[in-house]
């Protein structure tokens, strides 16, 4: 069995400390200040966290391999790797959406299939007229259109269908049906799918998650308004938690332009310049859960007609040292939205291993960010498949400096993604 230790600042929820990590083959055997002679050291500039985690990404790959000219399960992973994520978990809504037993172990056997080198959490669908699988699984919610028929008309027919999956874990891409349907004919895509979208769908959920007994997640939130109906929500004991997307929390209406309005077009749309600051002050003040990116791998020439979605897996890690270096949030915090809150996401669904904190018997796989190496994203050094990032051209603070997956190096300082 491969034995190592890695030394320098450890990172959790609590704080930061010097100290020692001992990996035994897979798993993390031991942590303290003094184990033995390092393997890797990483000076003062550098923490150490659990593997972060990205819970929400569409691979675009399933079954019947439709969309696979833009992403698949080992391109989505290396890009993964490069931003420093060790884990991801995949939405439901493809070609072949898996909705049964049936379709979503056809899916899991494609991911295994693939190889891949990271946890791929597989989320199953909710639509019109589904039913809950014959194991755990988390499973996801359109309440508008999008790709596929995994979607609702309207909440009174979300209602109905939820009504079999009590005490399940669900997820809610929060937009109400009937005014996204009222605002079709609007001049601009933010204009389509207005903030009263978001704030009625969110009131919705969080009746349906309560109604339900579910364990109850909004994805990529975006809208300052709806935050004091989720405050209320765990004030009264709901288990809801939130997303929020990177793109929400960097960019907002006032940087788009008639030149790059169908690169910046995603959904839930950009909001206005108060809506992200209310975001970043959710996150920072645990209203906001994840940092989850909604990576949606599309090409130039689809986001040029108007297909809603970014990549963002390339750069979260350079993301994440922006919030640190930039935005004032303290290293504990972000290993909170980071590691610790996916990996407790995840872990239901990934026996036996368990990811996002940094003692005995977890995962042997981590994250180290370099605090004092600025990087300039470019094009070529990504690894989506799609090709590009709204990011090219900004240079962060930081960077990835590593990644361990499963005691092994994954992707070093130079960007090598092994």
């Amino acid at each position: 069995m491969q034995t190592m230790i890695i030394s320098g600042q450890l990172v959790d929820s609590t704080g930061v400390r010097a100290g020692q990590i001992r990996v035994e083959g897979d798993t993390i055997a031991a942590v303290g200040p003094e184990l033995g002679r390092a393997d890797y050291t990483y000076g003062d500039d550098c923490l150490i966290f659990a593997g972060m985690g990205d819970i929400h990404i569409h691979a675009r790959d399933d079954v019947s391999e439709g969309e696979t000219y833009k992403e698949d399960f080992c391109t989505a992973a290396k890009a993964a790797l490069n931003g420093g994520v060790v884990h991801v978990a995949d939405m439901p809504n493809n070609r072949v959406a898996p909705i049964d037993d049936a379709s979503y172990r056809a899916k899991q056997g494609h991911v295994r299939r693939r190889n891949v080198r990271i946890q791929v959490t597989l989320y199953a669908g909710i639509g019109p007229g589904t039913k809950p699988l014959s194991f755990a699984v988390p499973y996801k919610v359109y309440m508008g259109h999008s790709v596929g028929d995994l979607f609702f008309t309207t909440l009174e027919q979300l209602d109905a269908t939820l009504a079999p999956y009590r005490g399940c874990d669900v997820s809610f891409h929060c937009e109400d049906p009937v005014l996204l349907e009222a605002h079709t004919h609007a001049a601009t895509h933010e204009l389509r799918r207005p903030p009263e979208c978001e704030v009625s769908a969110t009131a919705f959920a969080l009746r349906m998650i309560e109604k339900y007994d579910l364990t109850g997640k909004l994805c990529h939130y975006s809208v300052g308004e709806g935050l004091p109906l989720i405050r209320e929500a765990r004030r009264r004991g709901l288990r809801v938690t939130c997303e929020v997307t990177p793109h929400h929390l960097y960019f907002d209406t006032d940087v788009i332009t008639e030149s790059n309005r169908g690169l910046m077009q995603m959904n839930p749309p950009l909001r206005a310049v108060g809506d992200r600051l209310a975001m970043l002050a959710a996150l920072r003040d645990g209203t906001l859960d994840y940092l989850a990116t909604d990576h949606a791998p599309h090409t130039l020439e689809e986001k040029a007609r108007g297909i809603s979605g970014q990549p963002h897996l390339d750069t979260f890690g350079a993301f994440v040292t922006w919030l640190i270096l930039k935005q004032g949030f303290r290293p504990e915090q972000t290993a909170a939205f980071c590691s610790e809150n996916p990996g407790r996401f995840v872990n239901p669904y990934t026996t036996p291993r368990k990811f996002g904190r940094i003692e005995p018997g977890c995962a042997a796989s981590l994250t180290v960010l370099n605090l004092s190496r600025p990087v300039t994203i470019r094009r070529e050094n990504l690894f989506t498949k799609c090709g590009w990032s709204p990011f090219e051209g900004v240079t962060f603070p930081g960077s990835v400096e590593a990644v361990f997956v499963n005691g092994r190096m994954a992707r070093d300082a130079a960007g090598t993604v092994m």
